[in-house]
């Protein structure tokens, strides 16, 4: 049985697809001793895949839910060596694993890290509707109108309006209520949605916290703090992944 080349190095832990489709782009892959650079490159269990001269080994697929906190870089890496969320996980776990999407410098909250590259494609691609859940501390408080418009969407720029999000008022906050908590949940994940979103009705956002992604919730994690999925959270990832994947084709 013949599987592209992206998707294999993506179930064995390389990275994400995206990111195999670009080390296969820029000639970091070889098949059987020769550089392969073209994307859908069918390979089987018999040929010999080889990542910057290293062949690879499929790992078993592991899937942590963490707390990100405010300054922490949603990377792998950083050439600026500032702190990433992999840090947390040095020493703990020996699989090769990346965080699924991102979230702001400035931005806490759930992050899905993992190694599973296929479940990775399915939950981060535009086109898949995953939920995501956002506690925003914004400045004001916004009226009737404001929820409305952020229920129908709202137009951000001269290309992209955003889609319907579910908002209500969580609380009112200071002396003369010159803050407010407010709960966002949308679909999409475009960079700096939230922000964008709340901006354009008037309402900058201070403080942002993503609280839920996939129907994952924090519950009592601390900042800085993970732990692994259990079988049942993975099973229903996966129909949720596969289950917007099945929309999409309809």
């Amino acid at each position: 049985m013949s599987e592209r080349l992206q998707k294999v190095m993506a179930h064995a832990g390389i990275a994400s697809r995206r990111a195999s489709e670009q080390l296969i782009e820029t000639g970091h892959v070889r098949v059987n001793g020769k550089v392969v650079t073209t994307l859908g490159t069918k390979v089987t269990a018999a040929d010999r895949i080889e990542v910057d001269h290293k062949p690879i080994q499929k790992e078993a697929p592991v899937y942590f839910l963490f707390n990100k906190p405010r300054g922490v870089i949603t990377s792998a890496t950083d050439e600026k060596h500032r702190k990433t969320v992999l840090d947390y996980f040095q020493h703990q776990v020996s699989e090769r694993i990346y965080p699924v999407g991102r979230l702001d410098y400035d931005t806490t909250g759930a992050l899905l890290v993992t190694n599973d590259g296929e479940l990775d494609y399915l939950l981060t691609h535009p086109k898949h509707e995953i939920p995501k859940t956002y506690l925003a501390k914004v400045t004001g408080i916004p009226n009737a109108t404001d929820f409305h418009r952020l229920e129908t969407g709202v137009k951000l720029d001269a290309n992209h309006r955003s889609a319907p999000a579910e908002v209500r008022l969580a609380k009112k906050m200071g002396n003369d209520n010159q803050n407010a908590l407010v709960e966002l949940t949308i679909h999409e994940g475009r960079n700096h949605e939230v922000k964008k979103m709340l901006q354009a009705v008037g309402h900058p956002v201070e403080k942002l916290k993503r609280t839920a992604f996939a129907g994952l919730k924090l519950a009592d994690l601390e900042p800085g703090q993970w732990r692994s999925l259990n079988k049942r959270e993975v099973r229903d990832l996966w129909e949720l992944a596969k289950g917007e994947q099945q929309n999409e084709v309809k």
